[in-house]
């Protein structure tokens, strides 16, 4: 059977207007992600100032969210994300991309604006409300994750793919600096239109209005994307090779390829039937066990280590802002988020788009590998002398250090975790797969952004801070931070495969030992065959993967369909 036109026709397709335009769709929703969870930092400054400035006699707390109340805030939203990536990952392959793609968008929307629309003034219930919101923001983004990614994977060429999702990923870093960017010029606003002749001590009542801005702005850029997305086409894997309906999809990519109808198909072209086995069948686990396992392991390690930066805030809010003591709620706030622009400008961006630049370059599997030892050498040289040095010189070095963590986990398993599980499975499965690994890499965001910022408090109970409780030390944390780094390295080189250059059809067939699959490949024999091979003796082993690398889409279509030999095939009417 001859490979699909239209397929073959996006992989080799040349850099076009098309690719852009899905590169800004996709993106924005990145954009608006990372500008909703980190605008809140600079959010609870002010909810301190305003909510928690009588909470304690004690000089040092009063104006601060307590912990506990900071923890569950950042964890409610993060567990929305799990949720929102499980069941937009789903409904992505059951429904179609482009059909969830506006919804997640929607629920981003209404729950930005919600934030803001807290509907009291009372400390138990603006917190109870501001989590509620968060939870269903976090839904939203975490649906917003696959889809984008598939959607992105399955519109690019296979020349420049790695590229064009890490742009639509890199869209995080600029959400980053506007959020700054929007904090610190309300803050400026409102700190200038201030009448208070006290600001220090008693915080206005007008900054109640400020945090709740902050937060609504979120909803601007999601809204301005929400028809472009109800304007994009259905992609074509999808409506192909899920849906069975070649016409429609070639009828679809008409128009953005913007070549004749003609080129991409052929009156006698056959659809593949997808296989009969199911996502939880013993099938499913031996085709792509593996390749789940390698994308669900590296994203929850990174998640685990790149949220825990966390952990490094107060000790360099200390050290290099105003004391919060002597400025306004206004100026507090202001600080915060200018840090948080120059860490995005130094670091994060250009992190990004080391990746982008990279990426089809020198692969995945390698970029991945490099950014957790980075990580782990980081982390080190931080935890080891970090009592006996660090704790007393926040200098060049400390930032350096905290830096390259930010830059190399984007140049790295941040970045590439997003990648890979938009590559490596079958249509059907596509989102779904990718949903399950960025739901549990964020359950590792919850360990590394909770759990781990309370167990770094000191041994000592005199030492442990205000609303804390024991833990068992930055040293100890840091060290089990760069252990947990070295052995994503290690996963990444057994089990990772690499997609670099290769069509999306080609990344799903699985079987053979090639250079360009994991270190695992060489225990496993190019001549293994699945479950489905035992059962059908006539059925063709496909060949190995490094004696086809020049083949084109068609031949690797035919390797997919000889491996499904019991499987029909329909000529669509």
């Amino acid at each position: 059977m001859a490979g699909l036109k239209v397929l073959s026709a996006l992989d080799l397709a040349k850099t076009q207007l098309y690719h852009f335009k899905a590169i800004i769709i996709a993106g924005m929703g990145l954009f608006t992600d990372a500008y909703d969870l980190f605008c809140i930092t600079p959010v609870m400054k002010l909810i301190g100032r305003i909510y928690y400035e009588d909470q304690d006699i004690d000089e040092s707390v009063r104006g601060v969210v307590p912990p506990s109340v900071v923890s569950i805030t950042v964890a409610t939203a993060l567990i929305g994300t799990v949720f929102g990536k499980l069941v937009f990952g789903y409904c992505g392959d059951k429904c179609g991309r482009k059909r969830v793609y506006g919804f997640a968008l929607l629920i981003m929307i209404f729950s930005s604006i919600g934030c803001g629309f807290s509907i009291c003034k009372t400390r138990k219930c603006v917190i109870t409300s501001l989590c509620f919101f968060r939870f269903m923001l976090g839904f939203g983004i975490g649906g917003d994750y696959p889809i984008s990614a598939t959607i992105m994977s399955e519109f690019a060429n296979k020349a420049t793919r790695g590229s064009f999702i890490a742009t639509v990923f890199s869209m995080q870093g600029f959400g980053i600096l506007t959020s700054s960017a929007v904090t610190m010029l309300l803050c400026v606003i409102f700190n200038h239109a201030s009448e208070s002749k006290n600001t220090v001590i008693r915080t206005p009542d007008e900054a109640d209005l400020l945090w709740r801005l902050i937060l609504m702005f979120g909803a601007i850029p999601a809204a301005m994307t929400f028809y472009w997305r109800m304007m994009m086409p259905e992609t074509a894997r999808y409506t192909a090779l899920v849906e069975q309906n070649l016409r429609q999809a070639v009828k679809d990519m008409e128009g953005v390829l913007d070549i004749p109808m003609t080129d991409i198909t052929d009156e006698h072209e056959f659809v593949p039937m997808p296989p009969t086995y199911g996502f939880f069948s013993s099938e499913f686990f031996w085709r792509h066990g593996q390749d789940l396992f390698a994308c669900a392991s590296s994203w929850f390690l990174v998640d685990v280590v790149f949220y825990s930066s966390n952990l490094f805030q107060s000790h360099v809010y200390h050290d290099l802002l105003r004391d919060p003591h002597k400025v306004n709620a206004y100026q507090q706030a202001y600080d915060v988020a200018k840090l948080q622009a120059i860490i995005a400008v130094c670091s994060t961006i250009p992190g990004y788009w080391a990746t982008v630049f990279f990426i089809d370059r020198i692969g995945r599997v390698k970029i991945q590998m490099m950014g957790f030892l980075v990580m782990g050498i980081c982390m080190f040289a931080i935890g080891i002398p970090y009592y006996s040095y660090w704790h007393d010189h926040t200098n060049a070095g400390f930032l350096i250090l905290y830096g390259l963590t930010f830059f190399f986990s984007n140049f790295g398993p941040n970045t590439t975790t997003f990648i890979i599980p938009a590559e490596l499975f079958p249509a059907r499965f596509r989102s779904t797969c990718h949903g399950i690994s960025g739901a549990i890499g964020k359950i590792g965001a919850i360990i590394g952004s909770v759990g781990f910022l309370w167990a770094s408090q000191s041994q000592n109970e005199k030492d442990v801070d205000k609303g804390y409780q024991k833990g068992i030390g930055m040293t100890n944390v840091l060290v089990i931070l760069g252990g947990i780094s070295l052995l994503g390295m290690v996963l990444t080189y057994f089990f990772t495969r690499e997609t670099m250059g290769r069509s999306l059809e080609e990344n799903e067939v699985e079987y053979g030992a090639s250079n360009q699959t994991s270190f695992m490949a060489c225990f496993t024999g190019a001549e293994q065959s699945s479950p489905e091979h035992h059962h059908h003796p006539s059925s063709h082993v496909r060949p190995s993967i490094s004696s086809t690398t020049s083949s084109s889409t068609s031949n690797s279509t035919v390797a997919i369909d000889q491996r499904r030999s019991s499987t029909s095939a329909s000529i669509l009417a």
